[in-house]
């Protein structure tokens, strides 16, 4: 058996570490955590969120199963490992709110049961498929009655005011989350949104007044304001009365102008006639069916048609990525009307997430998510080389790095949505070409299968790499 690994993403918390060992996830409990998590699990609570699935299950194991630990470790957890880690500023605006949801009604069942939450981190959220999941077993604690919700600030942070900003402005919430991991803070916010915001008595709540307590409190040359807020009390109903004002008002809000992106349409405006349209669908069907990978990655999934189709015919799970809001929307509702296990998540193929946090471990970029044994990159290549730049070589190199096996669509130049992304720029692109495309992919896999399936010329192909394999999950 060998050694733990620590995963940098725990080293926050003083009350235990989560480890690797094994391919299988531990969680240790120190002595500091061990009394209030056996009160909490008297209460019975985590069994009945883990019956729910609302938090991944757990049992308790000999400490000699997860090393290293020291004198401090008293209890050690094994729960569940996730076949895919994901972050919030990969989330749809609808993955963020069931995110945020989730918390809110795991905070009030932890209430009804003399129980809180020490804290409102998003990260301890994830998903299976589009349902979200708690993750973070040491964060319940007994509640202390008349305490004020010391998680408030965070929630706001990494829930709500990213929210806010899509469903009030129009603006994703990712890039801006992604370049400030502990997210989006109130001060930000009040200064992006109109002054009839101030109108908004839970805007003026949540947003407004602690944006302006924050910006007094930089001013005070003394701890005063920080110390009335430490003394202030908060009544456990008028508590579990803001909960639920945060659960109504969250699942109330819409993204603006989700419906008017620029790819978000494409799946009923595209140009495929419907013979072709079900030419690709047989191709991914029977790439699926052959290879039925323990993990696809749809590249470019726009509103998850195609992931769809390679889940019903053989793939166990699918992570689709794509770059259009709108369309991100519209996948992640399918996912969850058809029950799908399909997670889509938002991404610059040009600019992946990267590794970053402390010492650039603390979250995992793409590239240390990977490889997966299945790939999709269905009209990806054309905006990668004539919207972005990228070498065509480079382009394939990558697709083909990302997967063991996968299918890549090829759209050439006199193709009309290539000539629309040259109708505004000079065609400088000499070597994008079907001749060069096979180049670049003989360079770095072999072909299994290739097919023509529109009259302008898209290609389907099926490709392997021989001298690799892909990460087993």
């Amino acid at each position: 058996m060998t050694a733990g690994l620590a995963l940098p993403a725990s080293f926050r918390d003083p009350s235990g570490r989560v480890f690797l060992r094994d391919g299988r996830i531990f969680r240790t409990v120190t002595r500091r955590a061990a009394a209030d998590f056996q009160r909490v699990v008297e209460t019975g609570l985590l069994e009945e969120l883990a019956r729910e699935d609302l938090l991944v299950p757990w049992r308790q194991v000999p400490l000699a199963d997860a090393a290293p630990v020291d004198g401090n470790v008293v209890k050690v957890l094994e729960h569940d490992r996730l076949d895919f880690i994901s972050y919030p500023y990969e989330w749809s605006f609808a993955g963020l709110k069931a995110a945020a949801i989730l918390h809110l009604d795991i905070q009030l069942r932890a209430l009804s049961k003399g129980i809180t939450l020490s804290d409102a981190s998003a990260y301890n959220v994830q998903f299976v498929g589009p349902r979200p999941v708690f993750i973070d077993h040491l964060s319940f604690r007994p509640y202390r009655e008349g305490e004020f919700w010391r998680g408030h600030r965070q929630f706001c942070d990494q829930f709500l005011n990213p929210l806010l900003l899509r469903a009030w402005l129009g603006i994703p919430h990712n890039a801006w989350y992604r370049g400030a991991m502990e997210g989006i803070p109130a001060v930000a916010v009040a200064a992006t949104l109109p002054w009839r915001a101030w109108l908004a008595p839970r805007i003026a709540t949540h947003v407004m007044f602690p944006a302006w307590f924050e910006r007094l409190a930089l001013r005070s040359s003394n701890s005063a304001v920080s110390r009335k807020v430490s003394k202030t009390k908060l009544p456990r109903r008028s508590f579990e009365r803001m909960l639920r004002s945060l659960r109504s008002w969250i699942a109330g809000l819409r993204p603006k102008g989700a419906a008017k992106t620029v790819w978000s349409d494409y799946a009923a405006s595209n140009t495929y006639t419907g013979a072709e349209a079900q030419k690709k669908r047989v191709f991914v069907a029977r790439f699926a069916e052959r290879v039925k990978p323990a993990l696809l990655w749809d590249i470019g999934c726009n509103t998850g048609e195609y992931a769809q189709v390679a889940l019903e015919a053989g793939a166990a799970l699918a992570i689709g990525f794509e770059y259009d809001p709108g369309a991100l929307e519209r996948a992640f509702h399918r996912a969850e009307s058809r029950d799908l296990r399909f997670l889509p998540l938002y991404l610059d193929a040009a600019n992946p997430s990267p590794s970053q946090g402390w010492n650039q471990a603390e979250r995992d970029g793409l590239a240390a998510r990977g490889p997966a044994p299945g790939l999709l990159a269905l009209a990806v290549v054309h905006h990668l080389c004539v919207g972005r730049n990228i070498p065509l070589a480079d382009a394939v190199a990558w697709l083909v790095g990302q997967a063991h096996q996968g299918v890549i669509e090829f759209v050439p130049k006199k193709d009309s949505m290539v000539q629309a992304l040259l109708s505004f720029r000079e065609d400088i692109f000499d070597d994008y070409c079907d001749e060069s495309f096979d180049c670049a992919l003989s360079m770095v896999a072999k072909v299994v299968h290739s097919e023509t399936i529109t009259e302008s010329g898209r290609r389907l192909v099926w490709y392997e790499r021989p001298c690799a394999s892909a990460r087993s999950h």
